[in-house]
């Protein structure tokens, strides 16, 4: 019987605000330049608490789509990451196959970044990278799932390769497969813990400057996403 029944899934307050703000800015209604309202009254205009407005201004700030200022506020700055993020999710709506095709130019783009990051690194991307790591343990200890902790791993990965653009692009692609793996329940507790190891690898390569060796630990992470992607198409 309970195989006929859906999971309910609990929205989080702070995503729903984050799709609003982002919606407004994607929109034009607040344009890049212009400051969103004080905390106090987002908080109280949408019905929730200070807390949870901070946290969505901070995830937002996390991925330049604003930026915050002491004493100033919050700045939209993002406007051309968040309308090409729009567009991907509307294509995603559509049609499960575009799937493949973001999963196969992630890919790319990952492989890249972590070649990159090996020849390229510092000393404070490799502090940043262990800390995003410790990050993702921290939470797998906590929960069955760390998908914001493993894609900041990522991000960190893409900032080390000093490249922006490619930063930016896969800023744009990640989160929508994210939601993907998510929708079609992929994460569970083994894959995690593999995950963890592959991290670990992947890091330890680009702390050894082995780009070639960052590029096949790389590769090997993202082999069970490919073959995800290949049999939903």
């Amino acid at each position: 019987m309970l195989e006929n029944l859906n999971r309910i899934e609990v929205v989080n307050p702070v995503d729903l605000i984050i799709s609003q703000i982002r919606d407004l800015i994607s929109s034009g209604s607040v344009k890049p330049g212009e400051k969103l309202p004080p905390e106090r009254k987002l908080a109280e205009h949408f019905g929730v608490s200070r807390n949870q407005v901070r946290e969505a201004i901070n995830k937002l700030q996390f991925y330049g789509i604003v930026k915050v200022q002491p004493q100033s506020g919050t700045t939209v700055t993002g406007i051309g990451i968040v309308a090409l993020e729009g567009l991907i999710t509307d294509i995603l709506k559509i049609e499960d196959s575009d799937l493949k095709s973001l999963v196969d130019t992630r890919i790319l783009l990952e492989k890249e970044a972590a070649r990159l990051a090996a020849l390229n690194r510092t000393n404070d991307d490799l502090v940043q990278l262990t800390n995003a790591l410790k990050e993702y343990k921290n939470k797998l200890s906590a929960s069955d799932h760390a998908v914001e902790e493993d894609l900041m791993f990522h991000i960190k990965i893409a900032e080390a390769s000093n490249n922006k653009v490619l930063k930016s692009l896969m800023m744009i692609i990640t989160p929508d497969i994210v939601k993907k793996f998510i929708q079609y329940k992929v994460c569970n507790v083994a894959n995690n813990n593999q995950t963890l190891e592959e991290h670990q690898n992947i890091l330890d390569m680009i702390s050894n400057q082995d780009a070639a060796g960052a590029v096949r630990a790389m590769e090997v992470h993202l082999s069970d996403i490919k073959k995800f992607s290949n049999n939903k198409n």
